[in-house]
């Protein structure tokens, strides 16, 4: 079971990928999404909140799980969190290309610099401050992607 958390917790190893295992994570995580919206017969929004969610739905308990496995607290490796946050930057937009690598890099953006009150929600116990800081960071992705949609592309 610890190795699945591990799987799991790590985007699929791609945390273990290094310079910037966020990036890394990331960008699979836009690679899945990407695939998925074009493959599901769904609007591409609501497969971005469908899969947000999910993510952030095993994310919690993962991430606690990992975190007592590796008795470190929110280890860059651990990157499900990009998952859920960069699904949800997609959660108000149809797809485009343009909309998708501009999604990616306002989600790294927010995620790296962490503005109010996100770099609080880190300080939460457990999977939850780890979850929570970059869901917000795709929240924050989304509002400004969904307004460039609306006034730029």
């Amino acid at each position: 079971m610890d190795r699945l958390v591990e799987f799991l917790a790590t985007g699929f190893y791609s945390g273990y990928l290094k310079p910037g295992p966020g990036t890394w994570g990331s960008w699979l995580a836009l690679c899945i999404y990407t695939s998925l919206a074009n493959f599901l017969p769904l609007e591409a929004a609501h497969t971005a909140l469908i899969l947000g969610l999910l993510f952030t739905a095993i994310g919690i308990p993962v991430a606690t799980r990992f975190e007592q496995i590796t008795q470190e607290h929110d280890p860059g490796y651990i990157v499900i969190d990009e998952f859920a946050g960069l699904c949800l930057t997609f959660c108000a937009v149809p797809f485009s290309l343009t909309l998708a690598l501009t999604g990616f890099l306002l989600f790294r953006l927010f995620d790296i610099l962490k503005p109010y009150p996100l770099k609080y929600l880190q300080d939460l116990p457990a999977g939850w401050g780890v979850m929570l800081d970059d869901v917000g960071a795709g929240l924050y992705a989304a509002f400004l992607l969904s307004l460039l949609h609306r006034f730029v592309f």
